[in-house]
Protein backbone atom coordinates (compact mmCIF):
# COMPACT_ATOMS: atom_id res chain seq x y z
CA UNK A 1 0.00 0.00 0.00
CA UNK A 2 1.15 3.55 -0.71
CA UNK A 3 2.68 5.15 2.38
CA UNK A 4 0.60 8.12 3.53
CA UNK A 5 2.56 10.15 6.04
CA UNK A 6 1.18 10.99 9.47
CA UNK A 7 2.65 13.02 12.31
CA UNK A 8 0.89 10.68 14.75
CA UNK A 9 2.86 7.60 15.84
CA UNK A 10 0.08 5.50 17.40
CA UNK A 11 -1.04 3.00 14.69
CA UNK A 12 -4.41 2.30 16.36
CA UNK A 13 -5.20 6.02 16.59
CA UNK A 14 -4.18 6.53 12.97
CA UNK A 15 -6.53 3.72 11.89
CA UNK A 16 -9.39 5.10 13.98
CA UNK A 17 -9.05 8.68 12.73
CA UNK A 18 -8.53 7.66 9.12
CA UNK A 19 -11.67 5.52 9.25
CA UNK A 20 -13.53 8.60 10.47
CA UNK A 21 -12.04 10.60 7.61
CA UNK A 22 -12.98 7.91 5.06
CA UNK A 23 -16.61 7.70 6.23
CA UNK A 24 -16.97 11.49 6.22
CA UNK A 25 -15.32 11.83 2.81
CA UNK A 26 -17.57 9.18 1.24
CA UNK A 27 -20.65 10.96 2.58
CA UNK A 28 -19.52 14.29 1.14
CA UNK A 29 -18.23 12.86 -2.15
CA UNK A 30 -21.67 11.32 -2.73
CA UNK A 31 -23.27 14.74 -2.42
CA UNK A 32 -20.68 17.05 -3.95
CA UNK A 33 -18.00 15.02 -5.67
CA UNK A 34 -14.28 15.02 -4.90
CA UNK A 35 -13.34 18.33 -6.49
CA UNK A 36 -16.12 20.39 -4.89
CA UNK A 37 -15.53 18.97 -1.42
CA UNK A 38 -12.96 20.79 0.72
CA UNK A 39 -10.70 19.29 3.36
CA UNK A 40 -12.24 21.70 5.87
CA UNK A 41 -15.67 20.21 5.15
CA UNK A 42 -14.30 16.69 5.57
CA UNK A 43 -12.72 17.64 8.90
CA UNK A 44 -15.98 19.17 10.11
CA UNK A 45 -17.99 16.12 9.03
CA UNK A 46 -15.50 13.89 10.86
CA UNK A 47 -15.85 15.96 14.02
CA UNK A 48 -12.41 17.47 14.35
CA UNK A 49 -10.43 20.55 13.28
CA UNK A 50 -8.63 21.04 9.99
CA UNK A 51 -5.37 20.99 11.95
CA UNK A 52 -6.19 17.58 13.39
CA UNK A 53 -7.10 16.31 9.90
CA UNK A 54 -3.65 17.22 8.59
CA UNK A 55 -2.02 15.21 11.37
CA UNK A 56 -3.28 12.08 9.61
CA UNK A 57 -2.99 12.99 5.94
CA UNK A 58 -0.91 15.45 3.92
CA UNK A 59 -3.06 16.22 0.88
CA UNK A 60 -6.65 15.99 -0.29
CA UNK A 61 -5.53 13.29 -2.72
CA UNK A 62 -4.43 11.21 0.29
CA UNK A 63 -8.07 11.18 1.39
CA UNK A 64 -9.27 10.03 -2.04
CA UNK A 65 -6.64 7.28 -2.05
CA UNK A 66 -7.76 6.12 1.40
CA UNK A 67 -11.39 6.10 0.24
CA UNK A 68 -10.64 4.04 -2.89
CA UNK A 69 -8.41 1.62 -0.99
CA UNK A 70 -11.02 1.17 1.73
CA UNK A 71 -13.77 0.44 -0.79
CA UNK A 72 -11.70 -2.20 -2.57
CA UNK A 73 -10.68 -3.77 0.74
CA UNK A 74 -14.34 -4.11 1.78
CA UNK A 75 -15.31 -5.62 -1.56
CA UNK A 76 -12.38 -8.04 -1.50
CA UNK A 77 -12.98 -9.21 2.08
CA UNK A 78 -16.70 -9.73 1.57
CA UNK A 79 -16.25 -11.54 -1.73
CA UNK A 80 -13.40 -13.66 -0.41
CA UNK A 81 -15.61 -14.80 2.47
CA UNK A 82 -18.00 -16.40 -0.06
CA UNK A 83 -15.35 -18.32 -2.00
CA UNK A 84 -14.49 -21.90 -1.11
CA UNK A 85 -11.33 -22.74 -3.09
CA UNK A 86 -12.07 -26.48 -2.79
CA UNK A 87 -15.66 -26.30 -4.06
CA UNK A 88 -15.99 -27.01 -7.79
CA UNK A 89 -19.77 -27.25 -8.00
CA UNK A 90 -22.04 -25.26 -10.28
CA UNK A 91 -24.00 -24.22 -7.19
CA UNK A 92 -20.86 -22.64 -5.73
CA UNK A 93 -20.17 -20.75 -8.96
CA UNK A 94 -23.73 -19.36 -8.92
CA UNK A 95 -23.49 -18.49 -5.21
CA UNK A 96 -20.28 -16.51 -5.75
CA UNK A 97 -21.84 -14.52 -8.60
CA UNK A 98 -24.97 -13.79 -6.60
CA UNK A 99 -22.90 -12.76 -3.58
CA UNK A 100 -20.89 -10.40 -5.76
CA UNK A 101 -24.03 -8.85 -7.26
CA UNK A 102 -25.55 -8.38 -3.79
CA UNK A 103 -22.30 -6.74 -2.74
CA UNK A 104 -22.36 -4.34 -5.68
CA UNK A 105 -25.96 -3.45 -4.88
CA UNK A 106 -25.09 -2.82 -1.24
CA UNK A 107 -22.03 -0.69 -2.08
CA UNK A 108 -23.23 0.93 -5.29
CA UNK A 109 -22.69 4.52 -4.12
CA UNK A 110 -19.15 3.79 -2.96
CA UNK A 111 -18.28 2.01 -6.21
CA UNK A 112 -19.66 4.89 -8.28
CA UNK A 113 -17.57 7.36 -6.27
CA UNK A 114 -14.46 5.28 -6.85
CA UNK A 115 -14.88 5.08 -10.60
CA UNK A 116 -15.84 8.73 -10.93
CA UNK A 117 -12.91 10.01 -8.90
CA UNK A 118 -10.03 7.54 -9.37
CA UNK A 119 -8.91 9.60 -12.38
CA UNK A 120 -7.97 12.38 -9.94
CA UNK A 121 -5.26 10.23 -8.34
CA UNK A 122 -1.62 10.54 -9.34
CA UNK A 123 -0.28 7.76 -11.57
CA UNK A 124 1.36 5.73 -8.81
CA UNK A 125 -1.76 5.78 -6.64
CA UNK A 126 -4.03 5.12 -9.62
CA UNK A 127 -1.93 2.13 -10.68
CA UNK A 128 -2.16 0.75 -7.14
CA UNK A 129 -5.95 1.09 -7.05
CA UNK A 130 -6.39 -0.42 -10.52
CA UNK A 131 -4.20 -3.36 -9.51
CA UNK A 132 -6.69 -4.00 -6.69
CA UNK A 133 -9.38 -4.31 -9.35
CA UNK A 134 -7.28 -6.78 -11.32
CA UNK A 135 -6.78 -8.83 -8.15
CA UNK A 136 -10.55 -9.11 -7.64
CA UNK A 137 -11.11 -10.14 -11.25
CA UNK A 138 -8.47 -12.81 -10.66
CA UNK A 139 -10.50 -14.09 -7.69
CA UNK A 140 -13.48 -14.63 -10.00
CA UNK A 141 -11.21 -16.19 -12.61
CA UNK A 142 -9.97 -18.77 -10.11
CA UNK A 143 -13.55 -19.71 -9.23
CA UNK A 144 -14.32 -20.20 -12.94
CA UNK A 145 -11.19 -22.33 -13.40
CA UNK A 146 -12.16 -24.51 -10.43
CA UNK A 147 -15.78 -24.96 -11.47
CA UNK A 148 -15.19 -25.33 -15.23
CA UNK A 149 -11.68 -26.78 -15.56
CA UNK A 150 -12.16 -28.19 -19.07
CA UNK A 151 -14.76 -25.89 -20.63
CA UNK A 152 -12.73 -22.70 -21.09
CA UNK A 153 -9.15 -21.81 -21.89
CA UNK A 154 -7.17 -19.19 -19.98
CA UNK A 155 -8.18 -16.25 -22.19
CA UNK A 156 -11.84 -17.26 -22.06
CA UNK A 157 -11.77 -17.55 -18.27
CA UNK A 158 -10.22 -14.11 -18.02
CA UNK A 159 -12.82 -12.60 -20.32
CA UNK A 160 -15.69 -14.28 -18.47
CA UNK A 161 -14.35 -13.05 -15.11
CA UNK A 162 -14.20 -9.50 -16.47
CA UNK A 163 -17.75 -9.84 -17.80
CA UNK A 164 -19.05 -10.92 -14.38
CA UNK A 165 -17.14 -8.09 -12.71
CA UNK A 166 -18.70 -5.49 -15.01
CA UNK A 167 -22.19 -7.02 -14.88
CA UNK A 168 -22.20 -6.58 -11.11
CA UNK A 169 -21.11 -2.96 -11.38
CA UNK A 170 -23.61 -2.30 -14.16
CA UNK A 171 -26.45 -2.78 -11.67
CA UNK A 172 -25.11 0.25 -9.79
CA UNK A 173 -24.19 2.37 -12.79
CA UNK A 174 -27.37 1.67 -14.77
CA UNK A 175 -29.87 0.99 -11.99
CA UNK A 176 -31.91 4.08 -12.93
CA UNK A 177 -32.78 2.29 -16.17
CA UNK A 178 -32.52 -1.39 -15.22
CA UNK A 179 -34.92 -1.06 -12.28
CA UNK A 180 -37.70 -0.17 -14.71
CA UNK A 181 -37.51 -3.74 -16.06
CA UNK A 182 -35.79 -5.86 -13.39
CA UNK A 183 -35.59 -6.43 -9.69
CA UNK A 184 -32.12 -7.27 -8.42
CA UNK A 185 -33.21 -10.91 -8.23
CA UNK A 186 -34.48 -11.12 -11.83
CA UNK A 187 -31.41 -9.23 -13.06
CA UNK A 188 -29.12 -11.74 -11.34
CA UNK A 189 -31.11 -14.72 -12.58
CA UNK A 190 -30.98 -13.49 -16.18
CA UNK A 191 -27.26 -12.72 -16.12
CA UNK A 192 -26.42 -16.06 -14.51
CA UNK A 193 -28.56 -17.88 -17.06
CA UNK A 194 -26.73 -16.15 -19.93
CA UNK A 195 -23.35 -16.97 -18.39
CA UNK A 196 -24.11 -20.67 -17.91
CA UNK A 197 -25.63 -20.98 -21.37
CA UNK A 198 -22.53 -19.44 -22.95
CA UNK A 199 -20.22 -21.82 -21.04
CA UNK A 200 -22.34 -24.84 -21.99
CA UNK A 201 -22.47 -23.73 -25.64
CA UNK A 202 -18.70 -23.34 -25.69
CA UNK A 203 -18.23 -26.79 -24.18
CA UNK A 204 -20.55 -28.40 -26.75
CA UNK A 205 -18.82 -26.55 -29.57
CA UNK A 206 -15.43 -27.89 -28.48
CA UNK A 207 -16.76 -31.46 -28.43
CA UNK A 208 -18.33 -31.31 -31.89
Amino acid sequence: MNSILSSIKDPSLIEKRRNQIIRSAISLFEKKGFHRTTTREIAKEAGFSIGTLYEYIRTKEDILFLVCDSIYLQVRERLEAQIDPDNSSLAHFINVIRSYFYLMDDMQEEVIIMYQEVKSLKKESKDYVLQKEKDMVSMLERVIAKCFPHSLNSNERQLLANNIFIQGQMWGFRRWMLQKQFTLETYMDSQIQFLIQSIQAKSLSDKS
